[in-house]
C-alpha cells in the first residue's frame, strides 16, 4: 500500500516514472547516499546561480544578464538530472522524512521544460521582463522622466495633486506594460508547458500544489470572505475623506475610488494617507518619519534597529557577511539596479543578504524588518537538508517579518526605542492607531487576494491575452472597489505595473500571511505572559516568544504546514479570528460611523468621454444591492443566460 502522505501528484509521477525506467531501487542505504550527493552539489550550483543573480540585479548590464541566465541554465539543468535520478528510487520502503526530501528533489518546476531551447527562451523572457520593470521611468513631461524609487514613490505618498498623481500613475504604467505583455503571453505558454511535465493542469496549479492543501483556493476564499466587512467600511471612511480632499466630482457614482488617490502606486497600502484618515485629528500623529529624519537615521540604522528587535528575542543576530555584502541603499554611481526589497540565500550556510532601496520613512522601518524576517528562517533552518531550507509554506516566510513588526509598530515599543516622546492610553489614539494599522494591513487584503486570481485564470487559459487587463480591472473594481482614474484599453497592460508579474513571485502568499501572522502574533503575546488587547502587544525582550518562534523556524519544509501551525498556535488551519479580534474596536467604530453607507457597485464604471451609463449616474450600491447584482452576474456567466 502507498503511504498517505503521498500526493496525487507524486503518484503520477511515479506511474509515469515506471513506465519508462522499469524496476525501481529498493536500497534505503544506497538513497540515503543519493540524498548526501546531492545536497553536496546543489548547494554549490545554487551558490553559483545566487551570486550571478546577485550581481545582475545590483548592476542591470547585458554582460551579468548573460552571466545570470548561464548560471540558470546550469542550475535547471542540474536539477532535471537530479529529479530523473531521484525518480528511480522506491518512495515507498522509505520514512517519512527521506520520502519527503525526494519528492521534493523532483519538483523542479519549470525547470522541468525538456526543450533545452525553450527552457533557454524562457530563461531570456524572465530576465528581460524583470529588465524592462527594473529600468522604466515614467515620463510626466519631455523632459522629467522619474524612476519608481524613490521619485514616484514620493509622488504618491507626498503629492494631493490630482492631475500630477494621474500623470505619475499613467506614465508608469505606459512605461511598463506596453512593453511586457507580448513577453508574457510567451512565459505563460512556455510555463505551462514545463510544469505540464510534472502532471500539473498549469502553472497556477503548480503554485497552489505548495500548499498541500487540497481545498486551499476554497479555503482562501472563505478567509477573504471573512474578512470583506472590515474592509468595506475602511473603504468607505478612506472614500469618504478623499472626496473632502479632492471634491464629490472626481469620484464615479459607482462608489469606486480612483485607484491614483490612495497613496500608494497600486493603492495596495495607504499608510501615506495616515494624517488624513485618522479619525481623531487632535491626536499626536503615529507616523514616526518625522522623528526619524530628526535623529539622523540611516539605512545602516534603520536595519541595525531591526536587528537589535531579534537579538531581543534571542534569536540569531546578523552575521558579518550579511552587512559587508547587502544593498541596503541605491548606490549613488549612476547603475540601474532592481530596487523592489528582497532578502538573499546564498545556500552556503554563512551568506545572507537584503537588497532594499531604503528611504528613511517608517514604512522602510517596516519593511526592513519583513527583509530581516527572511534572514531569520535563513539561519534558523540553514542546518536542514537543502530542500528543506524554505517556509513551511511561501506564506509563512512572508508572515515571520510582519509579525515582528506587529509588535515594532505599537506606541509602547516606538517610546521604548526613542521615537515617541509619549504613549496614551485613551480610546481616541486606540483608534488612531488601529486605523494606522488597517491602512497597512486591511487595505492590502483585496489586492493581495486578486492577483492570483488574475494569474490563475490565465494559467489556465480562462483569460486570454486580449482579455488580460479588462479581467484585472474587473477584479479590481469588484474586490477591492477601486477604479482606473483614465480609460483603459486591451492594448494595455496594467498587471504589468507591478513588480511581481513580470519577476513571476506568487502572489496569494502576501494574502496567506496577512492572515497567519495575526494567529502568529497572539501565540506568541500568549507565551510572553501579555495580557491585554492585541494590537497593544509588543513581544520585544521576550525570550519565551524568541524560543517558540525559533523552534518553528528552524523545521523549515521538513513537516507539513499544518503541523507547523499546530505546534505554535494550536490550529491546524488557517484562522482570521485573531486578525478580527485585533481590529474588532475599530470595526466597531466603523459601523457606527458608515451606517449604510459602504459598498460599491461591482462593475467597473464607464470612463469613454461620452458616457452616460448608469455608472456615473447612479447612487451608490447598497451592500444587498451588490449581492444581487453579484448573483445576477453569476448566472449570467454560469449558465448563459
Amino acid at each position: 500500500m502507498l503511504p498517505a502522505a503521498l500526493s496525487v501528484i507524486t503518484l503520477m509521477m511515479m506511474l509515469m516514472i515506471s513506465e519508462t525506467r522499469g524496476e525501481l531501487i529498493n536500497n534505503v542505504s544506497a538513497a540515503e547516499a543519493f540524498l548526501a550527493t546531492y545536497n553536496a552539489e546543489a548547494s554549490q550550483v545554487s551558490n553559483r546561480y545566487a551570486e550571478a543573480s546577485w550581481t545582475y540585479n545590483t548592476n542591470i548590464t547585458e554582460y551579468n544578464q548573460e552571466i545570470m541566465l548561464k548560471e540558470r541554465l546550469a542550475a535547471d539543468k542540474f536539477s532535471q538530472e537530479a529529479a530523473w535520478n531521484a525518480s528511480g528510487y522506491n518512495l515507498t520502503v522509505m520514512d517519512a522524512t527521506m520520502r519527503r526530501q525526494f519528492v521534493k528533489i523532483m519538483d523542479i518546476g519549470t525547470a522541468a521544460q525538456t526543450n533545452e531551447t525553450k527552457l533557454i527562451h524562457l530563461g531570456q523572457i524572465e530576465s528581460e521582463m524583470e529588465t524592462i520593470y527594473s529600468t522604466a521611468k515614467a515620463c510626466l513631461a519631455p523632459e522629467k522622466c522619474l524612476p519608481l524609487d524613490p521619485d514616484l514613490t514620493r509622488i504618491f505618498t507626498t503629492s494631493r495633486d490630482y492631475d500630477q498623481l494621474i500623470a505619475a500613475w499613467k506614465g508608469w504604467r505606459d512605461a511598463t506594460g506596453p512593453k511586457l505583455k507580448n513577453l508574457y503571453t510567451e512565459f505563460v505558454t512556455l510555463s505551462n508547458e514545463a510544469v505540464r511535465n510534472l502532471g500539473h493542469a498549469d502553472l497556477g496549479a503548480y503554485w497552489r500544489s505548495r500548499y498541500d492543501t487540497p481545498e486551499f483556493e476554497a479555503d482562501v476564499q472563505a478567509l477573504f470572505d471573512q474578512l470583506r466587512p472590515l474592509y468595506e467600511h475602511l473603504h468607505a471612511h478612506a472614500r469618504r475623506r478623499l472626496k473632502t480632499i479632492y471634491g464629490k466630482d472626481k469620484f464615479p457614482s459607482s462608489g469606486h475610488i480612483p485607484a491614483h488617490l490612495l497613496g500608494n502606486m497600486w493603492a495596495q497600502q495607504w499608510s501615506s494617507l495616515v494624517d488624513e484618515f485618522v479619525p481623531y485629528k487632535g491626536k499626536p500623529s503615529l507616523d514616526v518619519t518625522p522623528e526619524m529624519v530628526h535623529q539622523n537615521y540611516t539605512a545602516e540604522k534603520i536595519f541595525h534597529t531591526a536587528d537589535n528587535f531579534f537579538q531581543s528575542l534571542g534569536m540569531i543576530p546578523m552575521p558579518e557577511p550579511f552587512w559587508n555584502k547587502s544593498m541596503l541603499k541605491k548606490p549613488t554611481d549612476g547603475r540601474d539596479v532592481v530596487c523592489h526589497a528582497s532578502a538573499w540565500d546564498f545556500s552556503n550556510g554563512i551568506d545572507f543578504r537584503i537588497k532594499q532601496c531604503t528611504d528613511i520613512t517608517q514604512q522602510h522601518l517596516e519593511t526592513a524588518h519583513h527583509e530581516m524576517g527572511h534572514i531569520e528562517y535563513y539561519l534558523q533552518y540553514k542546518d536542514q537538508p537543502l530542500v528543506f531550507q524554505k517556509g513551511a509554506n511561501p506564506g509563512f516566510h512572508e508572515a515571520v517579518g510582519d509579525v515582528i513588526a506587529l509588535s515594532v509598530q505599537t506606541p509602547e515599543h516606538m517610546k521604548s526605542i526613542g521615537l515617541l516622546h509619549s504613549v496614551s492610553n485613551d480610546t481616541e489614539t486606540d483608534i488612531n492607531f488601529l486605523m494606522s494599522m488597517a491602512l497597512q494591513k486591511i487595505a492590502f487584503l483585496p489586492f493581495g487576494f486578486l492577483i492570483d486570481q488574475w494569474r490563475w485564470r490565465v494559467f489556465s487559459g480562462d483569460t486570454k491575452p486580449e482579455q488580460y487587463n479588462e479581467h484585472w480591472w474587473n477584479l479590481r473594481c469588484r474586490y477591492q472597489g477601486v477604479s482606473a482614474p483614465v480609460e483603459r484599453s486591451a492594448s494595455d497592460f496594467d498587471p504589468g505595473a507591478k513588480f511581481h508579474i513580470p519577476a513571476n513571485t506568487p502572489y496569494i502568499r502576501y494574502f496567506v500571511s496577512f492572515v497567519i501572522q495575526f494567529q502568529f502574533h497572539k501565540a506568541l503575546c500568549d507565551k510572553s505572559g501579555y495580557i491585554g488587547p492585541l494590537h497593544r502587544c509588543d513581544i520585544y525582550n521576550s525570550t519565551e516568544a524568541g524560543t517558540a518562534l525559533s523552534e518553528m523556524l528552524k523545521l523549515g519544509s521538513s513537516k507539513p504546514w499544518t503541523d507547523e501551525m499546530q505546534n505554535l498556535t494550536g490550529q491546524a488551519k488557517m484562522d482570521a479570528q485573531p486578525l478580527m479580534d485585533y481590529f474588532k474596536p475599530l470595526l466597531e467604530y466603523l459601523r457606527k460611523e458608515n451606517g449604510n453607507d459602504y459598498g460599491w457597485d461591482p462593475i467597473c464604471p464607464d470612463l469613454t468621454p461620452t458616457s452616460s451609463g448608469r455608472n456615473h449616474g447612479s447612487k451608490v450600491s447598497s451592500p444587498l444591492t451588490t449581492l444581487l447584482i453579484s448573483v445576477y452576474v453569476f448566472f449570467v456567466c454560469v449558465f448563459k443566460l
